[in-house]
């Protein structure tokens, strides 16, 4: 029993380290900022306690006609991701299941972009979709496709989906690795054996691989809901802190940029304060619903 309490107390040791990290820089942090909000500020200098004051202008009419579109650009990203970055996922881990030779080099590959700054990604992208020398729209003149050579980035209608694609080419390899790992835990015994009962390869990956993926998609759908809640670089790299074209790629993240640095209003940062605790409270309550509906379901 002596020796069992020592152990506990000696790992309790090598957690310290990780807890104090965490402290400092998430614990921390969100007190200041629940702290900051509830208070008026004159620049940088805390002026009087307010209460809900700064909570109460986030739903005034100037504000909310920025806040509910943004929220729904997030939401947008959110269904973009799901549908188009995690599907091509599980294909991408599907196909790779079956590579014998250069497995790793293509896992690599694939896992390259994410590994990259945001900025950079979203600046390369501005780049090559440039509608005046931009290779994307050379490379459709010259096969007869003038038609589809277009400002990608400056028409409000094609603005959103070209981040969605855009944010699915740099992370698809992400939910691409869980999937392979969820596929290598799954025992090849169960398709052998419905394939020996007459099972084609369609109702075995319906009736078997699929359901023994739901514990990771539920994992790779909370973490995309985070992700496309808490975006921020890129679209400030594609669209700027207004979200150009019009507003059309705004998100929440940029919402609150205009509205700590951009603004020019006295009290900032009792705004951004109030707008971040409650991208925090919205973000944070919504995991936990999704995880509870997905835990269920799975």
């Amino acid at each position: 029993m002596a020796l069992s309490t020592t152990r506990r107390g000696s790992s309790y040791l090598f957690l310290i380290p990780a807890f104090v990290l965490y402290s400092l820089f998430v614990v921390y942090p969100l007190f200041t900022g629940l702290t900051y909000s509830v208070f008026s500020w004159k620049g940088t200098l805390r002026d009087t306690f307010v209460g809900f004051a700064n909570y109460a202008g986030l739903l005034t009419e100037s504000f909310r006609d920025q806040l509910l579109p943004a929220l729904g650009h997030n939401f947008l990203l959110f269904a973009g991701t799901m549908l188009v970055q995690n599907t091509l996922g599980l294909a991408f881990a599907l196909a790779l299941s079956r590579v014998r030779r250069g497995k790793r080099a293509l896992q690599t590959m694939f896992a390259l972009p994410y590994l990259v700054n945001p900025l950079v990604i979203g600046y390369l992208w501005t780049l090559l979709l440039s509608p005046t020398f931009g290779p994307v729209n050379s490379l459709l003149r010259g096969v007869g496709l003038e038609g589809l050579a277009m400002p990608w980035l400056g028409d409000p209608a094609t603005a959103l989906p070209t981040v969605i694609v855009i944010t699915t080419w740099q992370w698809v390899g992400f939910p691409m690795l869980l999937f392979s790992a969820a596929l290598g835990g799954i025992p090849q015994e169960y398709a052998e054996a419905a394939r020996t009962d007459g099972a084609t390869s369609w109702q075995v990956f319906r009736r078997i691989t699929l359901p023994l993926l739901r514990p990771a998609m539920a994992t790779i759908t909370i973490l995309s809901f985070i992700g496309s809640m808490n975006t921020f670089a890129l679209v400030y790299a594609l669209g700027g802190s207004n979200g150009a074209p019009a507003g059309a790629t705004d998100v929440l993240g940029l919402l609150f940029y205009r509205a700590a640095f951009a603004s020019g209003d006295v009290n900032a940062l009792g705004t951004s304060s109030a707008l971040a605790v409650f991208m925090f409270t919205f973000i944070f309550g919504s995991t936990l619903l999704l995880e509870r509906v997905l835990r269920r379901r799975t």
